[in-house]
């Protein structure tokens, strides 16, 4: 028995011996970053049933950071074939058959001025490299009978696959020519995967506003959100993420279950398009470190078509309040804005009835609300503060140039949709739409719940944030807090809804200023859960009153996801930093190297002290800086600290101590 034994396993790898033998390469790519840190190989092989597969690998500075996996999108075009008396096609994956034809490649290497960003330059510089392919080349062959001649109609289909390969990752998406014989697409699916070595951990994440574990790549309960962050055993950390989901289905990645360690594309539904038509990008990015994640991420943006609105003067981000629904509470609101520095009063749902029943329409306050719209957006206005509103997608699904019509006559400025449909391609389309529709009145717009950016902010900039993120209307922990700006901020704008006064927030005060800068959101809500009258003069509101919501330049000067990270941003010629801890103190050792190094700063800072006699516990200091200074800055468990610095005036130097080189805060 125990020979019998032996025989067979001899007999196993003799057989996975012939089926790796039987392997052949067709066809062998390569594509490079303009730096050559990135290098993706591809390939379409011959496997062992016969049948042909493409495949690529990816290394960053030498690593390996994805293994070899698979690529290709499945049709299911039978029913369309069938109509239009064409042969099936009986593939198992329907990129199996698929025929080479040609490369092309390019290389970009420019820059562009956002309307507003975390950079007020973006740099585009990428190889590109498209492969095409045909599937069942068109060709008719005719017979000649009694009846006359009698033609053969073919399958035709071309696939271009095409590659991208920047300095901050790697992108590549599925690309349908205008065929010449009709065809529609139904599109079921993707073989696009994702290997990694034994041991990776994934940051998993079931759904948009849902808490993260760190995870092994096995025994996932279902799927998991993008973008989806991933520590790997070499030291690499590597995100996944998608760009222009504008007309297709979204993508989450759940577990393989043919291949140990692999991830599989998943979108949420079929799609029916018609050529010329192009998936999503499918985005890697890697990483020595995971700040650089977040210096990276306008590779999202750069997949995204260009600002489509011509004239966008009237497209201002700016810092927000929350408002109850009475006039009383709105104009109080209205002048705690103007005072603070504040741009927006948001009315939120219910201002016209309640949101969730189809019979409310969001053309007219609802009968019993003392609201007054018109006298709080004329007291608005001459206070030079706008007004934004809710509305539930049930509303919004009435004729949207009719009420989009109305708000703009009324002086709106934006609005927040809620309770979106996302995921399917109908729902995407419809949402991006909307967006654009809402451009055409001069309309801005803020998307709440499960919706994910994918970059198009950048083709319709009115679309200033959503949320799609676990924030402050859940009250998460600081822990949480600190692997957000790892994982959800690489895809974009957050709206996390930052609470000041509030009770229940499970951090300091210190923390929640922090969160301002660490957190990017060109409408930023600073007071989600507050009103004006929670204010006592607190002084380090001063803060939150001067805080930007757009920036010139980004640094992450530390981090590490889940335990800390501080974040520093310019405004012209103006500092902010952001620092945070999760639920354990820390001392966290800064330098200001990041400063002009000819100029001495005043510097601002806002750290949690108990000993304050404010129900805040936040101390203000002043102090002389210059790029040579290095700080120490004590969190407390849950805790953080904020800094604002500013070029001295002479008075500035006279007033505030001398340049410190070293501080503990």
């Amino acid at each position: 028995m125990k020979n019998i034994r032996i025989f067979l396993i001899f007999v196993l790898f003799l057989g996975i011996g012939i089926v790796q033998a039987q392997t052949t390469v067709l066809h062998d790519w390569k594509l490079s970053s303009p730096d050559g840190s990135y290098t993706m190989q591809i390939t379409q092989e011959k496997i062992a049933s016969g049948k042909k597969q493409l495949f690529y690998s990816l290394t960053y500075k030498g690593k390996q950071a994805i293994a070899k996996s698979e690529l290709g999108i499945q049709l299911d075009n039978q029913l369309f074939e069938s109509a239009l008396a064409i042969e099936n096609d009986t593939s198992l994956s329907w990129c199996e058959n698929l025929d080479f034809a040609q490369e092309h490649r390019q290389s970009t290497q420019q820059e562009w001025k956002p309307l507003y960003g975390e950079r007020s330059l973006v740099k585009e510089d990428y190889k590109e490299l498209v492969l095409k392919f045909t599937k069942f080349d068109e060709q008719t062959a005719h017979t000649e009978g009694q009846h006359g001649t009698s033609y053969d109609k073919r399958r035709s289909y071309s696939l271009d696959i095409v590659f991208r390969a920047y300095n901050g990752g790697v992108a590549f998406k599925y690309f349908f020519p205008e065929n010449s014989n009709g065809l529609f697409l139904h599109i079921t699916g993707e073989q696009t995967s994702f290997a990694f070595e034994e041991g990776t951990k994934a940051y998993y994440e079931r759904w948009a506003q849902g808490p993260y574990s760190l995870q092994p790549l096995k025994n996932w309960k279902d799927e998991s959100e993008r973008p989806l962050t991933l520590s790997l055993p070499n030291g690499l950390y590597v995100a996944l993420l998608e760009a222009q989901m504008i007309d297709y289905a979204r993508t989450k990645l759940k577990l393989s279950t043919s291949q140990a360690n692999t991830l599989q594309a998943s979108i949420y539904g079929p799609v029916d398009a018609i050529p010329p038509f192009s998936t999503s990008w499918r985005v890697i990015m890697v990483a020595q470190q995971p700040g650089q994640l977040i210096e990276q991420n306008d590779l999202i943006l750069n997949l995204n078509l260009e600002n489509q609105i011509k004239d966008s003067s009237w497209i201002k981000p700016g810092k927000a309040i929350r408002s109850g629904l009475t006039t009383t509470q709105a104009l109080a609101c209205i002048d705690f804005a103007a005072q603070h520095g504040l741009q927006y009063v948001h009315l939120d749902a219910g201002w016209y009835g309640p949101e969730m029943k189809m019979a409310s329409k969001a053309n007219r306050v609802a009968g019993n609300r003392d609201l007054d719209m018109q006298q709080l957006i004329h007291y608005a206005a001459q206070k030079d503060i706008g007004i934004f509103i809710y509305v539930n997608q049930r509303a919004l699904m009435d004729d949207l140039d009719e009420l989009f019509a109305l708000y703009q006559k009324w002086g709106i400025k934006g609005v927040k949709f809620g309770f979106v449909q996302v995921g399917s391609n109908r729902w995407s389309t419809w949402l991006h739409q909307a967006v654009e529709k809402a451009a055409e009145y001069q309309l801005l717009v803020d998307i709440h719940d499960e919706y994910r950016p994918t970059g198009f902010s950048r083709t319709y900039p009115n679309l200033l944030t959503q949320e799609g993120i676990r924030g402050n209307e859940e009250m998460p922990d600081a822990t949480h807090n600190t692997i957000l700006p790892f994982t959800r901020f690489l895809a974009g704008a957050g709206d996390y809804t930052i609470s000041y006064y509030n009770s229940r927030i499970k951090t300091t005060h210190a923390h929640q200023l922090a969160l301002s800068v660490v957190y990017y959101s060109p409408l930023q809500f600073l007071y989600w859960y507050d009103s004006p009258e929670m204010y006592q003069g607190e002084p380090e509101i001063a803060f939150f009153d001067q805080v930007k919501t757009v920036w010139d330049d980004t640094k992450v000067l530390k981090g590490e996801i889940g335990h800390y990270i501080a974040t520093a941003r310019r405004s012209a010629d103006e500092w902010f930093v952001g620092a945070i801890t999760n639920t354990e103190q820390r001392k966290l050792d800064l330098k200001l190297d990041f400063l002009n190094h000819d100029t001495v700063y005043v510097m601002d800072s806002y750290t949690d002290d108990a000993a304050m006699s404010t129900k805040t516990k936040v101390a203000v200091n002043h102090f002389l800086v210059d790029q040579k200074t290095s700080l120490q800055l004590l969190l407390k468990a849950s805790g953080g600290a904020a800094l604002h610095l500013r070029p001295a005036t002479k008075m500035d130097k006279v007033k505030y101590k001398s340049v410190l080189t070293k501080k503990s805060l």
